[in-house]
């Protein structure tokens, strides 16, 4: 008897895989949550304020977008692992997609990073419901290496205004260098003793205190939870210093008082201003939608593979989707799957979403105690934690090992690093995507198309300029390595007339299409006419090893009546059919 539950219950479990997983949940995988929740809980606290800084929003806005995400996507995600709130990356877009709208006076940076975030997040939710995952396909490796590793170098670069106490501005490496030389001889003491100091001390964290608290015969988790909790201790050493000393009166810049409480269960103001701010925000939306859910799908599959789990990518958009939505609803900014607390996270034992739950009654737990002692937090310890946070984004082995393997991927990385760069995340970015796709339809449109002749003893056929194999005088044998569509079905035409005219002796020509996983109209219709042409030169064409799908295709179109020879069902077949002799071996004969 089949126990499947009816299609009603598994198309809901399928948009909500807590009813999956919720009702198999038990008091030891709630005991193994808690303690991964609380070691993220400590590493978020910083972590958010900092991001929010990025992002050019109010401190508080970190924590807000920090809970009600995890409520979400503890409902509605795939992955057990995967840890849900501000990012490096996606809280630069949001920065450099806020930052006109806010100069102009448009609207808010409250309103508008909320905005963006409910934008993303419908976004992220119709894509979800309508299976587009393949979209973010379009960001190809070299393109996104090429982007984070830029974002990483700004991210970097917009930090030095909190970290030497100097009004720089702009969001391009243009913008910001002239701002940094103008301001060269105004930097801050007090500012620039802790910013440096905060970053040299997490940097030696993250390089040497897990590997000395080993040496020390403290446990791997242990020293991995005290590694992880630095950053807080950096925020307190240095609250309590710019209290003590009473920095803030000497210059040095504080996040000052940060409204505790809970997150504000509201829409942003859809007034005038609001509503004129929509269009400007869209493609900053639909960027930072991708990108967010790329991020997160690669961290979540990578996390997936060590415990021989998977995770769904719809059912991630539509989680990442309700993510965003519920922190736009909180006076929050767009969030993602984070790399750092997702590994975190994971290493600290997280086993079910229940643990972002517990993440969130943590920092929940902090937004209403903890905020009073954050108003001597000084903004140049929260810069440190993002510098030393972002370095690891920065690959530039990733520069040497695109160039040896493929130039064009290295011409995409370098034009998006460098478009990045100097014209801003956004331009960066669709650059990138643009010069990836514009690289594919060039590489796709000249296929290799091989010269195959039959190694010896076997029924095996591979290139003539490769092998010593046997080739027939009157069959011209040739190997199609790429789909058949638009933008090469002319390239095909032109070298088939060309191999035909430098071998007068030929009277068939055989296709080989193993290769060949589709064929459109285009194509369709330059096999009719290099099958005209060859019958007009008293040649016939020859198909073999079509795969199933492209001979469904063929058979609803009246090509096959069309052709003058034969559809073999393997190479070998269509040879043995058609020779009239056997030539010696020659691996220059066509």
């Amino acid at each position: 008897m089949s126990h499947d539950p009816p299609p009603r219950q598994r198309a809901l479990a399928a948009w909500f895989p807590i009813l999956d997983w919720g009702p198999r949940y038990t008091r030891a995988l709630a005991s193994a949550d808690m303690v991964a929740a609380a070691v993220v809980t400590l590493m978020l606290i910083p972590q958010s304020l900092a991001y929010a800084l990025l992002a050019g929003m109010p401190p508080e806005t970190g924590l807000y977008a920090s809970m009600l995400p995890l409520l979400a996507y503890a409902l509605m995600g795939s992955s057990s692992a995967l840890a849900v709130g501000p990012a490096a990356v996606t809280s630069l877009m949001t920065a450099a997609a806020l930052g006109p709208l806010v100069a102009a006076g448009t609207v808010g940076h409250v309103a508008a990073g909320s905005l963006l975030a409910l934008m993303s997040g419908a976004m992220l939710l119709a894509m979800g419901a309508l299976r587009l995952g393949f979209l973010a396909s379009f960001l190809s490796h070299p393109v996104l290496s090429g982007f984070v590793s830029a974002s990483g170098v700004l991210i970097a670069a917009s930090q030095l205004k909190h970290l030497l106490g100097v009004p720089l501005q702009g969001q391009t490496l243009p913008e910001i260098l002239p701002s940094l030389w103008q301001h060269g001889a105004g930097w801050h003491g007090p500012t620039v003793a802790i910013g440096a100091g905060t970053v040299l001390f997490l940097w030696w964290v993250r390089r040497s205190l897990k590997g000395l608290l080993r040496a020390q015969g403290v446990s791997p988790f242990v020293a991995d939870v005290l590694t992880k909790a630095a950053p807080v201790l950096a925020l307190a050493a240095t609250t309590l210093l710019a209290w003590s000393l009473s920095l803030e009166a000497q210059g040095l810049k504080v996040v000052g008082p940060v409204p505790g409480g809970l997150p504000p269960l509201a829409l942003p103001p859809f007034d005038a201003a609001g509503l004129s701010a929509l269009g400007p925000l869209a493609s900053a939306a639909l960027l930072i939608s991708l990108v967010g859910f790329v991020e997160s799908v690669s961290v979540g599959q990578s996390l997936a593979a060590k415990r021989r789990e998977r995770i769904e990518p719809d059912a991630e958009l539509r989680a990442l989707g309700a993510s965003n939505l519920a922190a736009g609803f909180s006076g929050g900014f767009p969030v993602t799957g984070g790399f750092s607390r997702s590994v975190v996270n994971f290493d600290a034992g997280a086993r079910t979403l229940a643990a972002g739950v517990f993440t969130a009654i943590g920092l929940l737990v902090a937004a209403l105690l903890l905020t009073p002692a954050l108003h001597h937090l000084p903004q140049a310890t929260l810069a440190a934690t993002i510098v030393v946070a972002v370095l690891s984004l920065v690959d530039l082995g990733a520069f040497g090992r695109t160039w040896r393997y493929a130039r064009d991927d290295f011409a995409a990385l370098v034009l998006t690093f460098s478009l990045t760069l100097l014209m801003g995340v956004e331009a960066g970015l669709m650059a990138g995507v643009g010069a990836s796709l514009l690289f594919h339809l060039w590489r796709t449109s000249r296929p290799h198309i091989a010269t195959v002749g039959q190694v010896p003893g076997t029924a095996h056929y591979r290139n003539v300029l490769r092998h010593e194999v046997i080739t027939q005088p009157t069959i011209l044998s040739l190997r199609v390595d790429e789909s058949l569509y638009f933008a090469n079905a002319r390239f095909l035409e032109d070298h088939v007339a060309a191999q035909v005219a430098a071998h007068p002796a030929i009277e068939h020509v055989v296709l080989q299409c193993a290769a060949v996983n589709a064929i459109d109209s285009s194509a369709l219709e330059s096999l009719e006419a290099i099958t005209h042409r060859l019958a007009d030169a008293g040649v016939m064409l020859h198909l073999s090893e079509i795969k199933g799908p492209v001979m469904d295709r063929l058979q609803r179109s009246d090509f096959l009546q069309q052709l003058t020879g034969r559809v073999f069902l393997s190479h070998h077949e269509a040879v043995q059919a058609l020779a009239v002799q056997t030539a010696p071996a020659n691996p220059g004969a066509p």
